[in-house]
This record gives C-alpha cells, sequence and structure tokens, in this order.
C-alpha cells in the first residue's frame, strides 16, 4: 500500500480550471499507481471544482490526499455558505439547471462532506469525498 501523500492545487476563478484539476488530478494518481480509481476520481474533481468555480467569485483550491487505502477530493472555496443538500440522482428533475454536482459525488463517492474553513488566506468551506481502494 502507498504511503501517505497529499498535493494542493490552487486555481483561479476561471471555468478552464476544471480541465486543469482534472489532468493535474490523472497525473497524480498515475504516478502513484492508482489508476483504478482515476475515471471515478476524475468526474468528482471536476464536479467539486466546478461548484467551487462556479459558485463564487474568489480563488478555490483541489486538494487530493491518500491515506490508509482512502482517496480523498476536496475543494476549497472562499464562500463560507454551506452547498445545497445534494439529492439522489433519480430524484432530480430532468429540465433542473443546477443540483446535478453534488448528486453526482453523493452516488459515486464512499462519502461526502463539506466543512467551515479557515485557510488558503481568507474564510471559506472545503467540500470532499473519498473513494476507497478497491
Amino acid at each position: 500500500m502507498p504511503e501517505p501523500w497529499e498535493y494542493s492545487l490552487h486555481i483561479p476563478n476561471d471555468p478552464r480550471a476544471v480541465t486543469v484539476s482534472r489532468h493535474t488530478l490523472r497525473v497524480i494518481l498515475t504516478l502513484h499507481g492508482l489508476t483504478a480509481l482515476l475515471d471515478t476520481a476524475e468526474l468528482l474533481a471536476a464536479e467539486l471544482v466546478s461548484n467551487a468555480v462556479r459558485h463564487q467569485k474568489g480563488p478555490a483550491a483541489l486538494k487530493v490526499r491518500w491515506r490508509a487505502g482512502v482517496l480523498q477530493i476536496g475543494a476549497w472555496d472562499a464562500d463560507p455558505e454551506p452547498p445545497e443538500p445534494p439529492v439522489r440522482l433519480d430524484e432530480l428533475d430532468e429540465d433542473a439547471e443546477s443540483g446535478r454536482g453534488l448528486a453526482i459525488v453523493r452516488a459515486c463517492s464512499d462519502l461526502w462532506h463539506w466543512q467551515p474553513m479557515s485557510g488558503f488566506g481568507s474564510r471559506g468551506k472545503y467540500v470532499w469525498c473519498e473513494l476507497a481502494a478497491a
């Protein structure tokens, strides 16, 4: 089992940050031999970073951590307001224009949560999820 590690990527408020975050995560997981988690981890990171960039005007950060066989992926943003509680994917209205991101995170991860946070130079929140290695 790989040793614990952690990476943080500070990102501007820019929609291209989602693509940069996905590519960065792909490199990290590949170099650490965790390619079995790639597809799901990329989807989760994209949803978390997209929410962080789309719903506030400040900077954001992607955090990726491996510890005890669990991959944690999180996004920090400067908005201290809690995220809307996710619904189940089958409860979403087909015409809904929002609400899918955390529903996908809830459905595809083993655990998700959020917490208020101070860090990266300002207050905000950290929304994270976990994937256990198979």
